[in-house]
């Protein structure tokens, strides 16, 4: 593991990302005075309420190790954002999973209404896709394309979506480690693996570059996940800003339930040996993304 870069150098450069990337999320998040207002102010809640911005480290980190202009990274890492609110969003709604706290406040549906929280993540989906087609995202259309395509299967029904169906349809289920981690893959590591493969796509790298730090990605992403599932059960709420106990509560199938906390945590650490051996390639390059391992292995929030 890391031992190069400091906790407090790696707490910095995320600090640093996640103040690049709301800065641009509150200069193109709409803010009107009209009719709409109502929705611009919840999908402004929902994206700017806090939130350590960690899946936009990865784009820019994935971006610096093959010289991509950080602009370009910005934007990318601005839309995955904007994904990742709108799922949280929704994912607190009543049908879903049902939670009343989000970032140590009032969910959105809470704070506004359901009806407004729906739309806000609706609007803020569709956002993500606007950003990235955009020329500025990229000069050449076909980057801004794979980049669209890319995010659109990590979001939807092969990635995220379908993840929540299954967590959904696995609920009070005896589920076995392999459903389990197909369902995690889904719901959470699809959007890291885009995440780490994004600055591969804008810097127009090989297909074994990419499908390299997509893989990362997605190790990186289950361990993530697996990590959840242990606070959930083992966690403070004040410290995670959301209710905990809530998995079990609902007979959600984790790690946890299938291996038990000490055969979840022996899980997570063989991914994240996997995700740090892929960086291999990259040398000292990719110091900061061996040290974002060990934060996700080691995290308490």
């Amino acid at each position: 593991m890391s031992e190069v870069l400091t906790k407090p150098s790696l707490d910095e450069a995320i600090t640093a990302a996640a103040e690049a990337v709301n800065d641009f999320l509150g200069s193109v998040l709409p803010d009107s005075t009209g009719p709409e207002r109502r929705l611009h102010q919840a999908m402004r809640y929902g994206t700017l309420g806090g939130g350590k911005r960690l899946r936009p480290f990865l784009v820019s980190e994935s971006a610096r190790l093959l010289g991509v202009d950080p602009r370009r990274a910005l934007r990318a890492s601005a839309a995955v954002e904007l994904v990742h609110s709108y799922s949280l969003i929704h994912d607190d709604l009543p049908a879903m999973d049902d939670d009343d706290l989000r970032r140590g406040q009032p969910s959105c549906h809470v704070a506004f209404d359901e009806a407004t929280a729906i739309l806000a993540g609706d609007a803020l989906l569709t956002l993500a896709f606007e950003v990235l087609a955009d020329p500025e995202t990229h000069a050449d259309a076909a980057v801004r394309c794979d980049l669209v395509g890319g995010l659109s299967r990590a979001a939807g029904a092969v990635g995220m979506v379908g993840g929540q169906m299954i967590d959904l349809a696995s609920e009070n289920m005896i589920s076995d480690a392999a459903l389990i981690s197909q369902l995690e893959r889904m719901k959470t590591g699809a959007l890291i693996a885009f995440s780490c493969e994004a600055g591969a796509i804008i810097a127009g790298a090989s297909t074994e570059e990419r499908e390299r730090l997509r893989e990362f990605g997605y190790e990186l992403g289950l361990a993530f996940q697996i990590v959840d599932d242990l606070l959930d059960v083992e966690g403070d709420e004040a410290a995670l800003g959301k209710t905990v106990g809530k998995d079990v509560a609902a007979g959600k199938a984790t790690f946890v339930s299938a291996l038990g906390a000490d055969g979840a945590r022996r899980e997570a650490l063989a991914l994240i040996d996997r995700a740090v051996a892929r960086l291999q390639p990259y040398g000292m390059a990719a110091e900061p993304l061996r040290a974002f391992c060990d934060y996700v292995l080691n995290r308490r929030s």
